[in-house]
């Protein structure tokens, strides 16, 4: 049998979700890879989808987007990406349902594991990586990304804002991590000693954030928590600055006077991983950036961390941690 994650309405995620029982999927068909899967992650996206779901479903909603495991076959005369085969290790993203013991996959977000990568890392693979891709892209369209200006992040412990520091770290560019809690901001230096790292925890972080500045512009700002935290970084920006909003953890939303936004001419950029990047990128973009999630996966191993593995019979417990504040790391589900 399948065991399958779904929901027939929103609301509290550890409330409306649950786990049916289905008969095991048929052959696939052309464009389809059958994956056995062997984990999949809880991102805090998913359970907000699931959260804002409107009305009640007719029929149960599957739901996740991301998992890795093994393929089982593949569909008559489906075009696959290299290295997916019989038999080999594979993620997928974004594919509705994922949270199965098996996947009728499209071949289309179907992806190769490379071998050095363990299940653990395997199953955080693309959403998170390729959202980093995404960030940076936003960031480079700004004339002193990458020169005098200064990238400032918000939520910089999370999974995706530790890949964000390796990966300026790479490049070289200058970053300043704000975190929420003094505990936070001892955790992220001991990772990355070089990195300064700012807690909202004191009333005057942003005044802190300029000292660290030293005068360089703050020309970008990713954040993915909104509310009045983003309002607050729209003031750090300098003029012609940039900010980009990945998420929506806030329940308030942001306000802010047009004069804001007109006398500093900034930019405030509303990005979706999910929504935007499979239907606005080309296949070669597509190819191009899952290549660099990988090399993001293989050069960051160290930082895909996983807060703790539950079975799918642990589906509450699973949720319920997901969202725990403090969490370092994913929350895991082993089908």
């Amino acid at each position: 049998m399948n065991r399958r994650v779904v929901h027939t309405r929103g609301g509290p995620p550890a409330d409306v979700l649950t786990v049916i029982e289905e008969p095991e999927p048929a052959a696939p068909e052309r464009g389809q890879v059958l994956i056995r899967t062997s984990a999949f992650p809880v991102h805090p996206g998913d359970l907000q989808a699931v959260q804002a779901y409107p009305g009640n479903a007719a029929q149960p909603v599957p739901a996740g987007l991301e998992a890795t495991g093994v393929v089982e076959a593949i569909g008559p005369g489906t075009h696959v990406a290299p290295g997916v085969e019989v038999g080999g290790r594979v993620t997928v993203f974004p594919q509705p349902g994922a949270w199965s013991k098996w996947i009728a996959a499209d071949a289309g977000v179907t992806v190769a594991v490379p071998d050095e990568l363990p299940d653990e890392v395997a199953a955080q693979l693309l959403a998170n990586p390729l959202t980093v891709v995404m960030l940076r892209r936003e960031a480079q369209e700004h004339l002193a990304f990458g020169y005098d200006g200064l990238l400032v992040q918000t939520a910089a412990g999370s999974s995706v804002g530790r890949l964000v520091t390796g990966m300026a770290q790479f490049h070289n560019l200058a970053l300043v991590n704000v975190v929420r809690s003094e505990r936070g901001a001892a955790e992220l230096r001991k990772r990355f000693p070089d990195v300064p790292v700012v807690s909202t925890e004191h009333p005057d972080w942003a005044d802190e954030v300029r000292s660290v500045a030293g005068g360089r512009p703050v020309s970008v700002a990713f954040d993915p928590i909104g509310g009045k935290l983003a309002e607050s970084l729209l003031d750090l920006l300098a003029p012609g600055g940039k900010l980009v909003s990945y998420g929506l953890i806030a329940e308030e939303p942001i306000s802010v006077h047009a004069s804001t936004l007109l006398s500093k001419s900034l930019t405030l950029r509303g990005k979706n991983v999910v929504g935007r990047w499979p239907t606005e990128a080309s296949a070669e973009r597509r190819a191009s950036d899952v290549a660099t999630a990988k090399q993001l996966a293989l050069g960051l191993t160290d930082q895909f961390d996983v807060a703790a593995t539950y079975g799918l019979d642990e589906l509450t417990e699973a949720v319920e941690h997901a969202v725990r504040p403090g969490k370092v790391g994913t929350v895991l589900i082993r089908p």
